[in-house]
């Protein structure tokens, strides 16, 4: 990897840093990308202010490129996220015994912006599927996968790249489970309905023969030139079913995920349970779902009540 305008000390610790979260944190590429940005951000305003190793970082250091990064606009939860970054890369080089004591041990993150996730209806959802499955019938191998997809993305709750990286192999159609790889590399195993089952049968019978080449390999979804279907596709895709409603702030298929989730709680399911199925590592993460649907109770108990 190179960093041509980096001083040479903080290239290397930066290349460094990448086979770390390659190896030991085994995180997704995705991830990576993200902490690798944010951090070549950081050295860069480091070597701006003269800094050439890792030994001459300070405290006002990240604070200063942190300004720098808001009065550039960043929103909240992005610098948040920078914050986190840099923790994790000055805790990284002092286990390492690249520096002799942590400077960014007292960085504080700005609070995230209280904005809920966006949620869809249960009769959007049923609009944008009932549009799907009338496109899958007409047999373009690509209208059946994008129906597959869209059903699998909001029946498991699963991400993007999760999604993206699915064998046929992971498919379990007689228990209707998914076996999913997700951050980390950890494993789990997610259920999904019979409209999930019969769009993904579909595919496999009318859709994925007609696309697949001898290079598909295993992938069980596929882009029209037979890959393994890219993430931004299925992006470009939900963006424009959620654009065609006309009535939703919600975009992109993590919106998707967030309706699963909202979903199931609003249905009467078990907090643990929906995080097994979201695969979240902690229960408060999952929690904020929690949060969507009383709000959403809190606002049909105002509009429905005549005491409200």
């Amino acid at each position: 990897m190179e960093h041509e305008e980096l001083p040479g000390e903080l290239g290397k610790a930066l290349d460094a840093f990448a086979g770390y979260l390659s190896g030991e944190r085994a995180v997704s590429a995705h991830t990576s990308r993200a902490y690798l940005g944010d951090l070549h951000s950081l050295l860069a305003h480091a070597g701006s202010e003269g800094v050439a190793g890792l030994k001459d970082l300070e405290l006002g250091t990240f604070r200063r490129w942190l300004g720098s990064q808001s009065s550039a606009g960043a929103s909240r939860a992005t610098l948040a996220r920078r914050s986190a970054t840099a923790r994790v890369f000055t805790a990284w080089a002092l286990r390492e015994e690249l520096i002799d004591t942590d400077p960014a041990l007292r960085l504080k993150a700005p609070k995230r912006d209280g904005s809920l996730p966006g949620v869809l209806q249960a009769s959007q959802l049923t609009r944008i599927l009932e549009e799907l499955e009338t496109s899958a019938t007409e047999g373009e191998p690509v209208a059946v996968r994008n129906r597959a997809m869209v059903e699998l993305l909001y029946a498991t709750g699963i991400r993007v790249g999760e999604l993206a990286g699915l064998d046929v192999d992971d498919l379990d159609p007689d228990r209707r489970t998914l076996r999913v790889i997700g951050k980390g590399n950890k494993e789990r195993t997610v259920p999904f309905g019979v409209p999930a089952a019969v769009a993904v049968d579909d595919w496999l019978r009318r859709g994925r023969p007609a696309l697949a080449k001898d290079s598909s390999g295993p992938a069980l979804f596929l882009g029209a030139r037979g890959r393994r279907i890219d993430q931004r596709q299925v992006r470009a895709l939900v963006n424009t079913l959620f654009e065609a409603l006309g009535d939703t702030s919600a975009s992109g298929p993590h919106a998707l995920r967030h309706s699963a989730a909202t979903h199931l709680l609003d249905g009467g399911a078990d907090l643990r349970a929906v995080q097994e199925i979201l695969g979240h590592s902690s229960l408060a993460t999952t929690q904020i779902y929690t949060h969507v649907s009383v709000d959403r109770l809190r606002k049909s108990y105002q509009q429905a009540h005549p005491r409200a």
